[in-house]
């Protein structure tokens, strides 16, 4: 059913457009109403992340070829964008299979007034394929903002702060596909059994470059062999990553703030050979159900939960505390396209609040004990501004430098990975100690 595909891809682009929605959501409710096949399905998700991602780019070719672009009505918009990604990024696509298919949406959805104007701006973008109009001022924000389809004030700020080639790199990582990782479930099985078996079963699968116990695959995580056995959770190599520089120990007190949905609780309770006991807490009660489901799914006996604003200071002391606190997102862009698309003064409350977390969980750590402050975002403000503000009014914690998977060293006790140099997702941590 590849037309309801491209047609369930227009929908959900439509919904994102008009309510600004979360993209996974959208596209998961559109293909359930649809009742689309496993082949359709991918066929939708396929169009309408690449839309999300790419977005700007289909719209310059589109205003190329069109003499009055500003006119355009944004569901014919929406329709062209999709053909235009088929055209120029879907090489497995016949052209005139997108071509066609554009117009046959249009006349079904009551545009067939439009569907001239489709089919003469589709047909011209395929005919020059291989001549496409090249992106204009090379070198600036302006042409990675639409290269890359990203806002381009995010755009100035990455070259601003790390220069041209680094932007580039980072806004490019964006609109690749990673691969899932998952973590190896130790208190069940080990890494090289679930590899095979994995593999057995035909997942495309391999071991995770840098980091123990973590496997890259391709697929449907929960139709996969041994999920319902909890041989295995998911959870990005960089939030694996932040969990081990804490150095957890079996029977430590842990308090995991703002847990949910659980990777980086079980991490630690797999760190910790299930002994112990670790507190997983979130603003939100009904988000404690994914903790506890998982949990009992991985067979993780010392997690308990709570529901609690991390702004509040707890009332007992911990060894170690992991403050995953809430942040702008702009680290996950890879999985979550439409972050993109957010105003950008949403994020100028958040360090306020991050600093109020930290600042209040910090009353909850033992002496000699681990703070781990950590965002899955990459902007300065919301990173080591907020740890470096901390520290200064609280002479009795210290960054330590850390030891990362791999080797990499962390002097200041601070790192910020990135997906087109680590082939993680944007994410920020530092290790804090309490003195004696």
């Amino acid at each position: 059913m590849p037309d309801c595909a491209r047609q369930a891809a227009l929908e959900a682009i439509e919904r994102c457009r008009r309510s600004g929605a979360w993209s996974s959501a959208v596209i998961d409710a559109v293909i359930t109403k649809y009742s689309l096949d496993s082949r359709s399905a991918a066929l939708a998700s396929h169009i309408f992340l690449g839309v999300m991602q790419n977005k700007a780019l289909c719209d310059f070719y589109i205003d190329s070829y069109c003499t009055s672009a500003s006119k355009i009505e944004p569901k014919v918009r929406d329709i062209l964008e999709i053909a235009v990604y088929q055209l120029v990024f879907m090489d497995k696509i016949p052209a005139n299979a997108a071509v066609n298919e554009a117009v046959n949406i249009c006349k079904k959805l009551g545009y067939s007034r439009a569907s001239g104007f489709v089919n003469a701006v589709l047909r011209k973008i395929s005919r020059d394929i291989d001549k496409l109009p090249e992106v204009p001022h090379k070198g600036s924000g302006e042409y990675l903002c639409i290269k890359y389809s990203h806002p381009k004030w995010l755009c100035d700020y990455m070259i601003n702060r790390y220069g041209y080639d680094f932007a580039e790199g980072f806004l490019a990582a964006n609109n690749r596909e990673p691969d899932t990782t998952i973590q190896v479930n130790t208190l069940k099985t080990d890494c090289d059994d679930l590899m095979n078996m994995l593999a057995d079963s035909g997942v495309s699968v391999k071991k995770h470059e840098w980091l123990d116990n973590c496997l890259d695959v391709k697929g449907n995580i929960k139709s996969m062999k041994g999920f319902d056995e909890g041989l295995f959770y998911v959870q990005d190599a960089a939030a694996r990553a932040a969990v081990c520089i804490a150095e957890v120990k079996s029977g430590d007190k842990v308090l995991d703030a703002c847990a949910a949905p659980g990777g980086k609780s079980f991490a630690l309770a797999i760190d910790m050979q299930n002994k112990g006991s670790i507190l997983s807490c979130d603003l939100h009660e009904k988000k404690l159900k994914l903790i506890n489901e998982g949990a009992e799914r991985l067979g993780i006996e010392i997690i308990s939960t709570k529901a609690n604003d991390a702004r509040n200071a707890p009332d007992e002391q911990y060894d170690v505390i992991i403050a995953d606190v809430p942040c702008s997102g702009y680290g996950v862009i890879r999985k979550k396209p439409d972050i993109r698309y957010k105003p950008e003064n949403e994020r100028n409350a958040l360090p306020e609040i991050q600093l109020a977390i930290l600042e209040n969980l910090s009353s909850a750590l033992k002496p000699d004990g681990t703070l781990i402050y950590s965002t899955c975002t990459v902007f300065e403000e919301e990173n080591e501004a907020v740890v470096n503000e901390f520290l200064s009014k609280h002479t009795d914690f210290e960054a330590v430098e850390f030891t990362l998977p791999g080797g990499k060293i962390a002097q200041n006790g601070m790192h910020t990975f990135w997906p087109h140099i680590d082939g993680t997702d944007g994410f920020f941590a530092c290790k804090l100690r309490r003195k004696q």
